[in-house]
């Protein structure tokens, strides 16, 4: 294995930008969730004339699907992302609308059939409600309780209110609030394994919400100690939560 500062300096210099994570590919793993999303997202984008992908980030999840509906929407709020889908989904015919968070969606009542979502950063289920045409559907993979708490606390110390963010048990009582009737609600516990600090440090670069003041000089010492244990063949242990939403809008 390469040298500590090594891998730290090829991981500041790595593209973060997306929500691809191709770059970890031998360095960390992730278990995922059985139900297979974007196999689910193919199937209901082929059965529908009108799709709308919230927070799509890069565009990555939308462009594996081999069929699009005819009028497909995306958005997302971070610039590097929306220049990245815009380059990605242009060609294939999908509109990438810029938004920002916390306001209205801007669309017109009752525009799309199916409203779907990858990894929301906060769902707004009012507004879902609202773009959905009646009988429309939501279909979202969202990312659940406690995720990947063992990699954010092992820097941020432990973090007991923050462990109840992110529960389906409120966000399916915030969208029946809305007006949408629930489905069906999975969830799921994967596996993580990290094996050298580069992925780390890109992880936290990319994922900057995990731990918000996250630098390499101010965190040193821990960066140190999991490269320690690296090298001896442990490799870090995290899990990440997920929850398969699907909701209806069944007013009208």
């Amino acid at each position: 294995m390469r040298s500590f500062e090594e891998l730290i300096a090829e991981a500041l210099a790595a593209d973060v930008t997306g929500w691809g994570f191709g770059w970890l590919d031998g360095r960390a793993s992730e278990q995922r969730p059985g139900w297979g999303y974007a196999r689910l997202l193919a199937e209901r984008w082929r059965g529908v004339g009108s799709a709308l992908d919230l927070d799509t980030g890069g565009g990555e999840v939308v462009a594996e699907a081999p069929t699009l509906p005819e009028r497909m929407t995306v958005t997302e709020s971070w610039p590097p992302n929306l220049a990245r889908a815009s380059a990605l989904l242009g060609p294939r015919g999908v509109e990438v609308v810029a938004t920002e968070a916390g306001a209205p969606l801007p669309f017109p009542d009752g525009s799309f059939e199916l409203v779907t979502s990858r990894h929301p950063v906060a769902p707004d289920w009012p507004e879902i409600h609202r773009v959905l045409a009646p009988g429309g559907h939501y279909l979202g993979q969202h990312v659940g309780p406690a995720s990947a708490f063992e990699l954010i606390e092992f820097f941020l110390g432990p973090l007991e209110r923050e462990r109840l963010a992110r529960d389906p048990t409120f966000e399916t009582a915030a969208a029946r609030a809305a007006g949408l009737e629930i489905l069906d609600l999975r969830t799921a516990r994967c596996r993580i394994e990290i094996r050298d600090v580069g992925a780390v440090v890109w992880l936290l670069r990319k994922c900057v919400w995990w731990v918000p003041d996250f630098s390499v000089e101010q965190y040193g010492d821990r960066l140190r100690e999991l490269d320690r244990s690296m090298r001896s063949g442990t490799p870090f242990v995290a899990h990440s939560t997920r929850h398969l939403l699907e909701a209806r809008r069944a007013d009208g």
